[in-house]
């Protein structure tokens, strides 16, 4: 496990390679997973990963991680192996779903703001741990044994708070819900 996101962060901005080279050590593999799953070679992978880490380094005075640093590289790593799916492929979201833009309405877009704003409140309500696994397993993808081993917990209690936050979401949104 890697130290706590405050101290990585700040033994990063101050020049502390030895913080890059932990987080290296603890997440290239991850990394490395995550960008396979987009890229479908390993090779390719390894050399984004490494450019993940050389984007740390980087931007290590403007970064601000608040969760986990695991979360926040497969984000890096995600965006990543997109841009370079993008630059390959030339891949024009656009292009891929034409007619989306065209087919909704104000009313809709009022009420998408409308279940935005509630979600993050909602969300917002949530205990602190109970909003950390939450948001490490549906916005970050990350499975029940890696949240519990980032946040140094069980995966049982890991398994309680994603019922606990999805009651209180389900509670909170239910004149969204169907």
């Amino acid at each position: 496990m890697v130290s706590n996101p405050a101290d990585i962060q700040h033994r990063l901005r101050a020049d502390d390679s030895s913080a890059l080279q932990e987080l290296f050590r603890v997440h290239y593999t991850a990394i490395c997973r995550t960008l396979y799953r987009l890229v479908q070679d390993s090779h390719l992978a390894q050399d984004l990963a490494q450019n993940v880490f050389i984007r740390v380094w980087e931007k290590r005075m403007q970064l601000e991680v608040h969760t986990s640093w695991g979360a926040y590289l497969n984000q890096m790593a995600v965006r990543e192996g997109l841009a370079h799916l993008r630059k390959v492929h030339r891949i024009d979201v656009r292009e891929e779903i034409p007619d989306q833009a065209d087919t909704h309405t104000a009313e809709d877009d009022a009420l998408h703001g409308d279940l935005h704003t509630h979600y993050h409140q909602a969300l917002d309500s949530l205990p602190p741990q109970c909003r950390t696994v939450f948001q490490l397993s549906r916005q970050e993808g990350l499975t029940y044994p890696d949240i519990a081993k980032e946040m140094g917990i069980s995966v049982k209690t890991v398994e309680n708070q994603m019922g606990k936050a999805l009651r209180i979401l389900r509670e909170q949104l239910k004149e969204f819900i169907s």
